[in-house]
């Protein structure tokens, strides 16, 4: 199959390349990009206002599978990503098992190729069950495909056993993905801890308890000069910890969330426990630092920290109901809104965080329109207005607290592999194909 992608505009920041171009697709890679392009093509997609990009890699996502497939799976978190834009995803461990074991990796990955319209990878845990009591057998899960090591949802806390994860880790060249939170400090609470909790009677989740845990990491890399990914950076101080570090040389990475850089702990007490997430939506001050954090390249990556859940489970009262959010389809829209069309992005940063830097971290083949690379790719309509509709989600799950919100940019179309896998018009904008 060949199919030219004609009057785009394309952005592939992997060779600094932003302007209106054709994209020749053959046997599912990119065989050229540039002006003009001639040649008999199977298929034509008109790309008249819209950004063609790499397709988006979101290196942090819950997709539930296996043991929790009331809330998403693999299949249905895949249809998700496609119709954010998204080509790549990395799972994260907390499932049911966790994915501690080769074996339990495997499926996920298998599951992926069978099931998935996305390219599906994962993280291997750092502890059996993620308990924090015995380190998992790092180097099988290497070798059995894992891309990253992490107990997201738990920071383990024995540092012995951390640091000798650290070390296999900087052996292995496989970044460890940390969560930060202190434990002792999260015995309680549902929401940052300050005014808003306050309001609403809660305990309070303290900044503190997140930035202890970043330092103490940054830390543990330095010591056994290991890769460190910090997941879904929340608060002024641990922006400012991150950036010290690579001041000082530090092999450390990081991720900023659309819901930290959008939204403040005042949610909570507007839209209960659709705004419930781990570590918490912060202060004002904290989204500024986050969104400063992107901008300066403190932050590397945009990641989504996708979070299903079945809708009883939110209906629960705010200390009672888990943490977390969806995220896969909104993030364009939030990103161009928040970022993009505010001047705090440009377009080249925006796509980069979404694209190649996040699959460079994790040493994905994903991220670039280069000749010879994967046609994956995602169609933005920058200007595109929509409001947020939880039911019309691909996802399983519908938990956001951005429903009914006006944003503007959205991917409309999505390709793996030169063959779409999400399209939202069909035709006309975006849509037209002609033999």
């Amino acid at each position: 199959m060949k199919t030219l992608i004609q009057n785009g505009t394309v952005i592939n920041p992997d060779t600094n390349l932003q302007e209106k171009a054709d994209l020749w697709i053959e046997d599912g890679k990119v065989a050229a990009v540039g002006r003009s392009l001639q040649g008999e093509a199977d298929r034509i997609i008109d790309a008249s206002g819209l950004l063609v990009v790499p397709g988006l890699v979101d290196i942090h996502v819950h997709f539930r599978d296996p043991g929790f497939t009331h809330k998403e799976t693999i299949e249905t978190g895949s249809l998700a990503a496609a119709a954010g834009g998204f080509t790549s995803v990395v799972c994260m461990p907390n499932t049911k098992p966790a994915i501690d074991t080769p074996e339990t990796l495997e499926y996920v990955l298998r599951t992926g190729r069978e099931r998935g319209v996305v390219r599906v990878y994962s993280s291997g845990a750092i502890t059996y069950g993620i308990r924090g009591e015995e380190l998992t057998d790092l180097r099988a899960l290497a070798q059995a495909g894992a891309v990253t090591f992490t107990d997201d949802g738990r920071s383990p806390m024995n540092p012995k056993l951390l640091l000798e994860a650290f070390r296999t880790a900087a052996e292995l060249d496989i970044p460890i993905s940390s969560h930060c939170e202190e434990h002792s400090l999260v015995t309680e609470g549902a929401m940052n801890r300050g005014r808003a909790s306050e309001a609403v009677g809660d305990p309070g989740i303290p900044a503190l308890a997140e930035e202890l845990v970043i330092a103490r990491d940054i830390l543990f890399a330095e010591d056994a000069g290991a890769r460190l990914h910090i997941q879904h950076v929340s608060t002024a101080r641990g922006v400012q910890l991150i950036r010290e570090a690579k001041q000082r040389g530090v092999k450390v990475t990081a991720e900023g969330a659309p819901h930290h850089f959008t939204l403040t702990d005042e949610r909570v007490v507007t839209h209960g426990t659709l705004a419930k997430v781990n570590p918490p939506l912060r202060t004002a001050a904290d989204v500024e630092a986050v969104i400063a954090g992107l901008a300066d390249g403190t932050l590397d990556a945009i990641a989504t920290d996708h979070a299903p859940h079945a809708a009883e489970e939110k209906a629960l009262p705010l200390g009672k109901a888990p943490f977390g959010m969806v995220g896969l389809e909104t993030a364009v829209g939030l990103t161009f809104t928040a970022l993009v069309h505010t001047g705090r992005l440009s377009l080249m940063e925006a796509i980069a965080k979404l694209t190649v830097v996040p699959a460079r971290i994790m040493g994905l083949p994903a991220g670039t329109l280069a000749p010879g690379a994967a046609a994956d790719i995602a169609f933005i309509d920058p200007d595109k207005e929509w409001i947020v509709d939880p039911a019309a989600f691909r996802s399983k799950s519908n938990n956001s607290p951005f429903a009914g919100m006006k944003l503007k940019g959205k991917a409309v179309r999505t390709m793996v592999a030169g063959e779409t896998v999400y399209d939202e018009s069909g035709a006309g904008k975006g849509g037209a194909e002609g033999q």
